[in-house]
């Protein structure tokens, strides 16, 4: 039963990590995000995150590193490389540093990771332990279709709708669409200069807007995030003199307490290689969940 909830425990947090690190609440384009912000803000923030958002999206890939927290939950730490020229590709690196998450991991095998997107599913690398109970396979395939069987069907298709639209771009639509967006000023981050811009997001409404889920997903996402304690989100990015973002901050309050979201990108047009593990090295998360739960005696 302890073995069972542990390779559980460590295929849920491969997930929150993995999905983490590239989705943190991005918004699909609908192209009518800047419209309704023309009477809310100046028009010079509007045109510089148009001209970030149509930056960012043509350079096509990056390199990324990138934390987020999320209370006494989990801290993560991430870095590859992402490209979004057509559907995700990537490469990353998940570390987790400090929560009870970390500790869960470390006691699975290892509170490390490698993971691989590509755009029908993210694989994530286990540890040895988790390798020696599952034939010697050492990946995890989680198709984004399955990724239901996770939590809540709102949020999980929120988030599997989300990785399929990722870039460092998401969060510069995020605020064209918000209509409460602000200059802050100029300020040097990682040595490049750049100008900090930043606003508030209503994430459900934003949902409704953007994503282009059902109404019953939809309706499901509302009562997570309600439950969750999740109602605005605050959203800083930095742009450089190429219109690129450099970086960006999301912070939302939640039921687990603060999520803060950080991401630094440079590099851009960085080549991406990113291919699905061998098969032979690879289980699929759906299998994984029939195996466990059949060892639990069909408790969770």
């Amino acid at each position: 039963m302890q073995s069972t909830t542990v390779r559980r425990t460590a295929l849920a947090a491969a997930v929150a990590a993995a999905l983490s690190g590239v989705a943190a609440c991005g918004a699909q384009d609908d192209g009518k995000g800047g419209k309704a912000s023309h009477d809310v803000v100046p028009v010079s923030p509007i045109a510089a995150l148009r001209a970030a958002d149509k930056s960012t999206d043509r350079a096509e890939s990056a390199k990324v590193r990138s934390t987020m927290s999320l209370g006494k939950l989990m801290d993560t730490s991430a870095d590859g490389v992402l490209a979004w020229g057509d559907g995700m590709r990537g490469e990353m690196t998940i570390t987790y540093t400090g929560g009870d998450m970390a500790e869960l991991m470390r006691k699975a095998g290892s509170a490390s990771s490698e993971a691989r997107y590509l755009p029908d599913a993210f694989y994530s690398r286990m540890s040895d332990a988790f390798a020696r109970q599952n034939s010697g396979k050492h990946w995890v395939r989680y198709g984004y279709a399955d990724l239901a069987k996770l939590g809540g069907r709102g949020s999980t298709a929120y988030l599997q709708d989300q990785v399929r639209h990722s870039s460092p771009n998401q969060s510069v639509k995020l605020l064209l669409a918000s209509g409460d967006v602000k200059k802050v000023g100029e300020e040097k981050v990682d040595g490049t200069g750049t100008t900090h811009y930043a606003g508030t997001v209503d994430i459900a409404a934003l949902a409704r807007k953007n994503s282009g889920l059902t109404a019953s997903q939809l309706s499901d996402l509302k009562s997570e995030l309600t439950q969750a304690g999740v109602t605005t989100e605050t959203i800083d990015v930095w742009l450089d003199g190429k219109n690129l973002l450099v970086k960006k901050v999301e912070r939302a309050k939640t039921a687990n307490g603060t999520m803060v979201s950080t991401a630094h990108y440079s590099d851009y047009g960085v080549k991406v290689t990113a291919e699905a593990p061998a098969a032979g090295d690879t289980k699929d998360f759906k299998d994984l969940m029939k195996a466990t739960t059949a060892g639990s005696g069909g408790t969770s």
